[in-house]
């Protein structure tokens, strides 16, 4: 899997959803980085490592179930600079998980129970929504071209990117250690 280095910031505050001098370049969003990239980029204020500790423990759970193949699209105020643009730290971060389910896998109603939205926002900060990779064809367009056109702008219409990626756990410890050291140092903005 190829991934890019994560945007700077446009001068309204937002991931550029192109690259401006070269727009009809591959690179683009939804950016395919690496999950330590995440942090070193976004781990720069109390509120904001809490927040990536909720993902992680979000993404924790889904590996706990055995769902580690597949990806994640991160959005929301958390990837705005939204100090800067509304004065407030960001709330949560909204991520839609595409994955392929294992064969044979089925949830039990207690999973079930704990990936509800209102129960993974309340435990991990995370607004979470899913989209099965094994959808038929058509669907799996549908859904994907929904999530693509809602999170490419702002509801001020301004256009922004995001954030793709992988859910394989590999690199989670890593981003674990990376938020541990931050909050020891008492990382601020």
């Amino acid at each position: 899997m190829t991934t890019v280095a994560i945007p700077a910031w446009n001068p309204q505050g937002l991931l550029p959803p192109i690259d401006v001098l070269n727009p009809t370049s591959v690179e683009r969003s939804p950016y395919r980085v690496v999950l330590t990239d995440v942090m070193v980029r976004f781990a720069t204020s109390p509120e904001r490592r809490q927040i990536l500790r909720g993902w992680l423990g979000y993404r924790a759970a889904l590996h706990g179930m055995g769902l580690t193949d597949g990806f994640q699209w991160l959005d929301g105020s958390f990837l705005e600079q939204v100090e800067t643009l509304e004065n407030r730290p960001p709330q949560d971060m909204d991520v839609v998980t595409f994955l392929n389910s294992p064969a044979g896998f089925a949830l039990t109603q207690q999973q079930i129970a704990a990936l509800d939205n209102q129960a993974v926002k309340q435990a991990f900060r995370v607004d979470s929504y899913f989209v099965e990779l094994n959808l038929p064809a058509n669907e799996l367009v549908e859904r994907s071209a929904y999530w693509y056109s809602m999170w490419s702008h702002r509801r001020n219409q301004a256009w922004k990117g995001y954030l793709e990626i992988n859910l394989n756990p590999a690199h989670d410890q890593q981003a674990t250690d990376y938020l541990n050291q931050q909050d020891a140092l008492g990382a601020q903005p």
